[in-house]
């Protein structure tokens, strides 16, 4: 049995961990989050201690390994994007393996410190790729290489996910926290794509604004047309009709690949992976992260050239910009 700490008790995917750490049968015995909002802890491990001050959890967690012998064999980050790097560092330092939520960072660079401070702390920084254990998604990667080598494919993304006004005041609509609309509900398609179809090549932004992005990405054996969206008017109108806030898409060529079941094991399976020393690492991430940061920096070129359908839809002004 191995003992956990986890770094953003009250964030939304924080369950999916609690989750996976009792589900392979290990514990978690402390967490921190500044807000106190985490009765789910009672769901699975009630004797856990918690914090909401970073300091004192740092304390604790210093106090159990040095003077009880007791250090945490892993530390989980369920924390904001823009402290993953602060907080990987801080589980390396006090003797944990990390797992870490994605985007593992926010700029390549950040990646090399990284792997230079996991080489000299001994232990190890693994990610939450979830995608790369969907079935579908395997299927998808088996069929691209059975493909004739020369074969590129039109790939075509859309992912809207609605978002109230809520999401604007959060750390999440804050582009220098979050990474903004491409990172924050993107990376893990990106890394996906590149896993299935190859290294990146060239990389467009059309559009980039506070509730959407669409772009370009060209892959050895894929070229992709991509839109992400957090509002709500952007849904296809028989989305709307049916009452969801949600749509998901992704087509290869004329066909739609499903995809949009079988997501609810995915963090158990890649806790198993990683407790078997098969996790993710670091530099599994970097594909993904160049492109992010790619689309956060360069500028938007408009409508020109191979662009997302979508991303002619009328632009909405920021619901706090008046």
């Amino acid at each position: 049995m191995k003992e956990f700490a986890l770094i953003g008790a009250a964030g939304y995917v924080a369950p999916r961990h609690m989750r996976a750490i009792k589900e392979t049968g290990n514990v978690l015995v402390a967490a921190m989050d500044p807000f106190d909002s985490v009765g789910i802890i009672d769901s699975y491990f009630p004797e856990a201690d918690f914090f909401t001050e970073f300091e004192r959890f740092d304390r604790h967690l210093e106090k159990r390994r040095r003077h009880l012998g007791k250090a945490v064999d892993y530390l989980s980050i369920c924390s904001p994007n823009y402290l993953h790097d602060a907080h990987i560092r801080f589980g390396l330092r006090i003797g944990a393996d990390v797992i870490c939520e994605k985007p593992v960072v926010l700029n390549p660079w950040n990646l090399e410190l990284l792997e230079e401070i996991e080489r000299k702390s001994g232990r190890k920084v693994f990610t939450i790729l979830q995608l790369r254990l969907h079935p579908s998604v395997i299927a998808l990667k088996e069929m691209v290489e059975r493909a004739p080598k020369d074969k590129v494919f039109d790939v075509e993304l859309t992912y809207i996910t609605s978002r109230g006004k809520w999401y604007y005041i959060s750390w999440k609509g804050d582009v220098t926290k979050s990474g903004g609309i491409a990172t924050n509900i993107g990376v893990h398609f990106y890394d996906m794509l590149g896993w299935v179809f190859g290294k990146v090549r060239r990389n467009v932004v059309h559009i980039h604004t506070h509730d959407r992005a669409a772009g370009y990405l060209e892959f050895d054996r894929a070229r992709v047309r991509w839109f992400l969206s957090i509002n709500y008017e952007t849904l296809p109108k028989e989305i709307r009709e049916q009452g969801l806030r949600t749509y998901r898409s992704l087509k290869i060529g004329e066909e739609e690949f499903e995809f949009s079941k079988g997501f609810t094991d995915l963090h158990v399976q890649s806790y198993e992976k990683i407790l078997k020393g098969k996790g993710f690492t670091l530099q599994d991430n970097r594909q993904a992260i160049e492109i992010i940061h790619t689309i956060r920096t360069v500028e938007p070129i408009g409508l020109k050239g191979d662009y997302h359908p979508f991303a002619q839809l009328p632009q909405t002004p920021h619901p706090f910009v008046h």
